[in-house]
């Protein structure tokens, strides 16, 4: 089994645990200390390590830029549906994050983006299964039949 860990630079480790936990995320303790926290996105699968600035730039030579100003990463998390992308959303804004532009709707797909407060980027999302599992074009053929239905 692979599982993916996605290393985030944070400046304020309780701030950062607070708001993507507000996300419905927990936080794996054995996997946490005053540096870095392991931020459970998808249990055995998918992780954040949010990591002070400090600790993070450890794993580099390279300068840590300033993910508010100049972003490089965003990271999809596809929710199951559009409600649950819209909660997710909101929650994060309760809890400090920002939404940096408007939602998309492609119809097949859905997308909100939210920074979280040091201005990690996540977007979430929802795929219409059909289009999912046989690309958007099959979602666009499949319109004009739930049209006839309805």
């Amino acid at each position: 089994m692979k599982s993916m860990f996605v290393n985030l630079p944070v400046t304020d480790l309780e701030r950062a645990k607070t708001f993507y936990t507000s996300l419905g995320f927990s936080i794996n303790p054995k996997f946490s200390d005053h540096n870095a926290a392991c931020v459970v996105v998808e249990d055995g699968h998918n992780y954040f390590m949010i990591l002070v600035r400090e600790y993070f730039q450890t794993f580099t030579k390279l300068p840590i830029g300033d993910n508010a100003v100049n972003p490089s990463v965003s990271t999809a998390i596809f929710m199951d549906t559009r409600d649950a992308v819209d909660e997710a959303v909101t929650s994060g804004l309760a809890a400090g994050g920002s939404e940096p532009q408007p939602a998309s709707d492609y119809g097949f797909m859905y997308q909100r983006q939210l920074a979280d407060p040091d201005g990690n980027l996540l977007e979430f999302g929802w795929m219409d299964p059909v289009a999912q599992e046989q690309g958007p074009e099959a979602f666009g053929e499949q319109q004009p039949e739930q049209a006839e239905q309805a």
